[in-house]
């Protein structure tokens, strides 16, 4: 996916612009941008940050950048700030998109005269594209909207212009942009962890749709929050740093209250739960609290040199990097009978590979929890997974084995408690080889999170979404 920063205040942002786009880096792995704004003057920078991480590509940099306001971004997608000189005047932008209908608006965009100069490994950049978007518009708001008309997917933006940071968040809201406010001026985020540390306190969460003018002094709001919201419900579930709060829904809490609700009603006999570093550990304490058996790190994630998670772009190598970063603890797990708490399963390769090494590492019995229901359907609207295709899901593998045709029958296999989702758990269970294999069901996430279901996406899920 992607997340994004940006503040101004009334002395230099260069420090708090470097830290707070630091905080997004668990959003995205490929690359980084952060640009100022000097008295008139942008000063940019882009780096590729596959092999390395955000501070030591930009630390070295951080004597030529200057001002007081700025914005950055942490990308899965597209080489970000682009600085765009149209005749709404000069500015730099940010987003965090997905752009499903690219290629139909390139086209349109380039049989009207128009042009496009940033491209990566020969891809229209989405940024770029957003900004000549924009551009159509008389006013930054009038051309917003013709953003959220036009696009199909999701986009969410950060503008950084001489009269201040404009924000925009997605037309149906399914990325979140905070807030926060300092001593001497505002910061805004995807995620609310960038802000303690920076001397930053959540202020305020922008509405689906709306689109705020922030200042050092003020935060004027250009147009009002659309009535639908389909906020992405993996963001809780996964993308989110525990600490993080989304519409006022802490993620940790969350993972936990999950885990509760799953730890309360399982009848499964255990010695002991552990977390699958690191997303699945609040699910597994809360679980350790409902079931009431001890909570242990059976599986621990190396940190000094993996500390955070990554998708590298082909299957060989996700494997890899999930086995290299998470180590089994052989004296806690022999002999034992252990419940292991993850996030999801998407492909299965990676919890098959897991599963496999805790057996040889002497556990008597594995049993695994997940936080959400079986992922279904591709995601349409964020990059939350590398998965290009639906038969990469192995839910939908196991439908194709079982159907003879992996699209039939998916409302049913999405219905907890059904023939056909019971089937579907089982054969995923045989699959990764575990002694049980439970999921939460739809309705316990939704309650975990709390908000009304009509204003979470749960697409990945139950199909259910708003076009």
């Amino acid at each position: 996916m992607g997340g994004f920063f940006g503040t101004i205040k009334k002395t230099s942002c260069v420090t708090d612009l470097f830290y707070g786009i630091d905080y997004n880096s668990h959003m995205g792995t490929k690359r980084a941008g952060m640009a100022t704004l000097n008295d008139g003057v942008y000063t940019r920078a882009i780096h590729n940050i596959a092999n390395s991480y955000f501070r030591t590509k930009f630390e070295p940099e951080l004597p030529t950048f200057a001002g007081y306001s700025g914005i950055g971004v942490i990308s899965d997608t597209d080489a970000q700030p682009i600085i765009v000189n149209c005749h709404l005047g000069k500015f730099a932008i940010v987003t965090v998109a997905k752009i499903t209908n690219l290629p139909t608006l390139e086209r349109e965009l380039l049989a009207k005269g128009d042009h496009f100069c940033e491209h990566s490994n020969g891809i229209t950049n989405q940024s770029e594209l957003v900004s000549m978007l924009i551009a159509e518009g008389k006013t930054f708001t009038e051309g917003i909207e013709n953003v959220f008309r036009q696009i199909k997917g999701s986009c969410s933006m950060l503008i950084l212009t001489e009269s201040g940071i404009i924000a925009a968040r997605d037309k149906y809201g399914r990325t979140p942009i905070v807030i926060g406010k300092g001593s001497d001026g505002y910061a805004i985020s995807s995620e609310s962890c960038a802000f303690p540390n920076l001397g930053y306190e959540t202020d305020y969460f922008i509405g689906p749709g709306e689109i705020v003018l922030v200042t050092a002094d003020s935060i004027t709001q250009l147009r009002k929050p659309g009535d639908k919201m389909q906020i992405c419900s993996f963001l809780w579930v996964y993308y989110g740093y525990p600490v993080c709060e989304y519409e006022g829904r802490n993620v940790d809490q969350m993972r936990y209250d999950c885990g509760v609700e799953m730890g309360k009603s399982d009848k499964t006999e255990a010695d002991f739960v552990s977390g699958i570093p690191d997303s699945g550990i609040g699910m597994a304490l809360g679980y350790a609290a409902g079931k009431r058996i001890p909570y242990k790190r059976g599986i621990v994630k190396y940190t000094p040199t993996w500390p955070r998670s990554f998708t590298p772009p082909n299957q060989q190598m996700r494997e890899l990097v999930a086995k290299m970063k998470l180590i089994p603890n052989k004296t806690l797990l022999r002999g034992q009978r252990v419940v292991f708490c993850d996030d999801s399963i998407v492909r299965g390769t990676q919890l098959r590979d897991h599963v496999a090494e805790l057996y040889d590492y002497g556990a008597k019995e594995i049993h695994i929890r997940i936080s959400c229901p079986p992922l279904i359907y591709p995601c349409k609207f964020l990059n939350f997974t590398a998965s290009k295709s639906e038969m990469e899901l192995i839910t939908r593998r196991m439908i194709q084995k079982m159907e003879g045709d992996a699209n039939k029958n998916l409302e049913l296999y999405a219905t907890t408690g059904s023939k056909q989702y019971c089937d579907l758990v089982e054969s995923i269970r045989q699959q990764m080889n575990v002694n049980s294999l439970k999921f939460n069901p739809l309705e316990t996430l939704v309650k975990a999170i709390g908000l009304p279901k009509e204003c979470i996406c749960t697409h990945c899920f139950d199909g259910s979404s708003y076009e």
